[in-house]
């Protein structure tokens, strides 16, 4: 039986997975697009024009690079919903601000102009009723452990070079945005309780979650 109708999952749900490098966040997308019959939304990285730039000079290409990852990130949101829903998104809009644009202004990689001003267009685009929010937010977690062994056997050559520090760090900076995250509702999964790569079936589980998680979500608002 189709597991989307089993559980009773809205045919026009859009769900987003969120998590920092290493959880898993593709291989997620991928099970749940295939056991729900829903389309997936992966990041555009090799149509960017600012990631070269941005990776030989973090100060001049910073702001330009968040602020077109918020224009492609929103365009995508407004696809999805014209479309109609049905969709598993790869990473969500919310990141970008709540992370990414942060470390770089924390750091000084950004200015505090530019970080004001990437806020103030991140809020008039995104931090309105008019936004469509994804009906749910997965947020992928696990230890710092787990993950940098997840990083370690994947084997990609520029995360191997990266120092662990860095991973550290993005570890602490997701879980403290996480725990602060309320533009749509979160279900929040632990790698070490599934293995989608060696069991398929264990994606069962997940969506049963999913769907009791949707349903309690929409009584709520009632």
């Amino acid at each position: 039986m189709n597991l989307r109708m089993k559980y009773d999952i809205p045919h026009n749900a859009v769900i987003t997975i969120a998590g920092t490098v290493g959880v898993g966040k593709s291989t997620m997308t991928n099970a749940l697009a295939d056991a729900l019959q829903f389309r997936t939304s992966f990041e555009k990285v090799d149509t960017n024009p600012y990631l070269d730039k941005f990776y030989a000079d973090f100060d001049r290409w910073s702001f330009h690079l968040q602020v077109y990852f918020l224009a492609e990130r929103f365009k995508e949101q407004k696809r999805i919903f014209e479309y109609g829903g049905g969709f598993i998104q790869d990473r969500s809009i919310y990141e970008d601000t709540g992370i990414f644009a942060k470390m770089h202004y924390e750091k000084g990689t950004m200015s505090p102009v530019d970080y004001e001003t990437y806020k103030s267009l991140f809020d008039a685009m995104v931090m309105t009723p008019y936004f469509p929010h994804p009906d749910l937010l997965i947020y992928l977690e696990g230890s710092i452990e787990d993950i940098l062994e997840r990083i370690r056997l994947r084997g990609r050559p520029m995360e191997q070079q990266t120092p662990i520090a860095y991973w550290q760090e993005m570890h602490e900076r997701y879980e403290n945005w996480i725990n602060s995250f309320n533009s749509c509702p979160v279900l929040r999964l632990n790698i070490k309780d599934y293995d989608i790569m060696a069991d398929q079936t264990s994606v069962e589980p997940i969506i049963e979650r999913i769907g009791s998680f949707i349903h309690q979500t929409q009584l709520l608002k009632k």
